[in-house]
């Protein structure tokens, strides 16, 4: 269940944000998944024309930032690449209550940076023509639990496990498919595809790929939070209202968020 909430509410707070942030421009500390990186540099740059507020961000696996959060590192909002850590720290007093709504809902892809490897219905699982599939951490990264999701999914989770190498977070698990030390690897759409210009879909840039269908896995539901460390900060307000705004909207459907 998505805790967006109205854009009539989006708009109201952004608004004030905008108007603070003419005379006070502040800075927010923002904790982001991986997968979410590229797309928030380019909504981080839109912001801060918008509104004058900065942002200091810090990317990773979704697990290791509540690890650290509930440790006190100093973040003021998380983007979540899951809906389930927000609500935990809620719950537990690190991050403050009825903030929390989804940004962005993940796609994954099965990617290799070789052309024709991977054919567009992921049968190359089955035929073992490969030597090393990556993963992220599946205990502390949404996307890697997704991964292992399908697998078992697919019945393949015991034949393969000798050949998966795991990454700490999604962006390891690209990197060793980008470098060619694993052979293919399920990786965060938005990390390997073109963004869209002029509402037109993001294309896969490179290599090739199986879009896992949706149903294989549980949705990817990303959520943001504001944490209790920005609860007094405009800036960390003002950058969850313009997360819901019509224009962060688009930059988030251009890397290949539906």
């Amino acid at each position: 269940m998505s805790h967006r909430r109205p854009c009539l509410a989006a708009a109201v707070l952004l608004a004030a944000g905008v108007a603070a942030g003419a005379s006070h421009a502040g800075e927010v500390r923002v904790a982001v998944a991986a997968n979410f990186a590229a797309p928030m540099a380019r909504i981080g740059a839109a912001f801060t024309a918008a509104t004058g507020h900065t942002l200091k961000l810090s990317s990773g696996s979704t697990g290791k930032f509540y690890t650290q959060i509930v440790a006190g590192a100093p973040f003021e909002v998380l983007l979540s690449a899951d809906d389930a850590t927000p609500r935990r720290l809620v719950a537990q007093g690190h991050a403050v209550a009825g903030t929390s709504f989804t940004y962005a809902v993940g796609a994954l892809v099965l990617w290799s940076a070789t052309p024709g490897l991977v054919d567009p219905q992921g049968a190359v699982l089955r035929s073992g023509g490969f030597r090393h599939l990556a993963i992220a951490n599946p205990r502390t990264a949404p996307y890697g639990a997704a991964a292992m999701q399908v697998l078992q999914g697919l019945g393949l989770a015991q034949a393969l496990a000798p050949r998966l190498v795991t990454g700490e977070s999604i962006a390891q698990a690209h990197q060793f498919v980008a470098t060619g030390n694993a052979a293919l690897g399920f990786v965060a759409l938005s990390q390997v595809v073109v963004p869209g210009q002029d509402g037109q879909a993001p294309r896969i840039a490179a290599g090739s790929a199986w879009r896992v269908p949706p149903a294989l896995h549980a949705p990817i539901r990303q959520d943001a939070v504001l944490l209790k460390a920005g609860e007094k900060n405009p800036a960390a307000a003002a950058l969850l209202a313009y997360l819901q705004t019509a224009p962060a909207r688009a930059l988030i459907s251009a890397h290949g968020y539906p």
